[in-house]
């Protein structure tokens, strides 16, 4: 992009560009978050199981994470501005037949195919677009912005998916998509989008070798919850006698290796290869994307235990359960807006180590706090600790990793970007989910066998229909069990007393686990630039 064009761009419209951007990013995050608080009602609208819609997101993850490498490539081929606008019209048509869909292969086929898709292609054209339309000096503030708005996305989801259920229907929030994505594609029109010098070609071998490989392991981690991460769980299938989840990730590595090994060769005979293999031998770039990994696992892990707590373990609504998440939501946007404008010079090394000492602190605040006599107050300070964490990154990573590369790579980092956040995300969710259960049975297990009111039959039929996994339940749905069950008021109040104290260790066991995870990812902080993109050296 040219320096005439970036003049342009400032002068006349950067904000209306930038917001429309965010929006998009808003607009690919949101129904996950919204279809997660709704599941039982959509199920019983389109007349399927909650495992059903379960299979539905997974099936909406999968189809992202492995057209997002490709998707760069069409941008890069069509142009980003094309890519982005055909994704959105393609995401709009699959909102609209979600919204109207009557049976589960509908709405596979407008949530999880159609916005599959169509995320596939937007998400790496946000990252080149903003490369293309704002200079480096102004990029972190940008990608700040951008970043925080899909976190945000996260966060609003359970309330404007309350609300909607509540309130209305769930299908209103897919009409509404519909809408935005209308208003998105007016404004779409104020971007630039500098064409290509040359025509790129698509490596076909390596796009199939990147889905397969991307697809297989991320259908075994989302599996993992199910099936078991290496002991396969009661019914579950068995491959070779174990659990088929690590040999889909290793099937899905291997895959992965073939496909660079691929990408090499096209390199040393020189052709163009899907992704370039000297990208990830680029240390800023790696030292980006490593802390993007991190950043959206610990992300997901948080909102997906925070929500079961507020939730589940004090049984509010998904509507008070969002009101509480909101904290977050402040402190995020300040620090993703704030650090870029009072300090453009800081170092990013330096806002990323105090982003991730922030979440951490926020979660040791929160392990702290939980008790069983804990009310949904406790969850305010770390909220806003953790949210501060997650904006002070989102200031910075998306502007170094682009930064690493020259603007015509953008794209192709952007698709890179989206895979290493998607695999980033779905780890945190299932490790932090697998970690919660196997502690709340186990401890749930453990205070019945230790519990002389509980008959030693009944001890026994819930170590054999218990032993592969307890659900995160409500005291309001373990007494409805027990009353179907038939149980006595003796056993009723001894398994309350058990549940509650159970989900408070899974909770801990999860949170723990998350904590680890950070003070690991502080290690890896050293790979980020202590300069911002665009700034001289500092005289010797």
């Amino acid at each position: 992009m040219n320096d005439a064009t970036v003049a342009r761009t400032t002068a006349s419209g950067a904000n209306v560009i930038l917001l429309t951007l965010a929006a998009g990013q808003f607009l690919m995050t949101l129904d996950s978050a919204v279809m997660n608080v709704s599941i039982a009602t959509v199920a019983q609208d389109v007349d399927t199981t909650v495992s059903g819609i379960q299979g539905a997101i997974t099936a909406y993850t999968l189809v992202m994470a492995m057209l997002m490498i490709p998707g760069a490539k069409v941008g890069a081929l069509i142009g980003r501005k094309r890519a982005f606008t055909i994704g959105c019209v393609i995401y709009g048509c699959g909102s609209f037949t979600t919204a109207i869909s009557q049976s589960l292969p509908v709405l596979l086929l407008g949530w999880s195919f159609l916005e599959g898709v169509g995320a596939a292609l937007i998400l790496p054209s946000i990252v080149a677009l903003v490369a293309g339309n704002f200079p480096a000096e102004r990029r972190p503030a940008a990608y700040g912005l951008v970043a925080a708005a899909g976190a945000i996305a996260v966060a609003l989801g359970p309330l404007i998916g309350g609300l909607a259920t509540t309130y209305a229907s769930w299908r209103w929030v897919f009409v509404g998509e519909v809408v935005l994505v209308l208003v998105i594609l007016v404004l779409a029109r104020r971007a630039e989008d500098a064409p290509p010098d040359r025509r790129p070609q698509i490596d076909l071998i390596g796009a199939f070798l990147s889905a397969a490989g991307l697809g297989v392991f991320v259908f075994g981690v989302l599996r993992s919850g199910t099936w078991g991460w290496v002991v396969a769980k009661s019914g579950a299938p068995k491959w070779f006698g174990i659990s088929p989840v690590p040999w889909l990730m290793v099937g899905g590595l291997v895959l992965v290796w073939s496909f660079l090994h691929w990408e090499a060769r096209m390199v040393a005979r020189g052709k163009e290869p899907l992704v370039d293999p000297a990208l990830l031998r680029n240390q800023q770039l790696d030292g980006g994307l490593t802390m993007f990994f991190f950043q959206y696992l610990l992300q997901m892990g948080i909102f997906f235990l925070i929500p079961l707590y507020l939730s589940v373990a004090l049984g509010l609504s998904a509507i008070a359960t969002g009101v509480r998440i909101m904290p977050l939501s402040i402190t995020l946007l300040a620090a993703a807006l704030l650090i870029p404008r009072l300090w453009p010079d800081v170092s990013p090394r330096l806002v990323v180590r105090v982003g991730i000492f922030a979440m951490l602190l926020g979660m040791l605040v929160l392990l702290a706090a939980i008790d069983v006599n804990a009310g949904a107050e406790i969850v305010t300070v770390p909220l806003l600790l953790v949210g501060l964490g997650i904006g002070a990154l989102a200031s910075q990573l998306g502007a170094v990793t682009v930064s690493a590369v020259p603007d015509e790579q953008s794209s192709e980092v952007g698709g890179v970007q989206n895979t290493v956040t998607n695999l980033g995300a779905s780890l945190g969710t299932a490790l932090t989910g697998s970690v919660l259960i196997a502690v709340l049975t186990a401890s749930f297990l453990t205070n019945i066998e230790m519990n002389s009111a509980v008959p030693q039959s009944v001890k026994d039929k819930a170590k054999t229909e218990l032993a592969s996994g307890i659900p995160f339940m409500s005291d309001k749905q373990l007494e409805a069990a027990a009353k179907e069950a038939g149980a006595s008021s003796e056993v009723t109040k001894a398994a309350l007393d058990a549940n509650a104290e159970a989900r408070l260790d899974g909770l801990r066991a999860g949170l723990t686990i998350l904590i680890l995870i950070a003070a690991i990812a502080i290690f890896f902080v050293g790979r980020i630039p202590t300069r911002q993109p665009g700034s001289e050296p500092a005289p010797v």
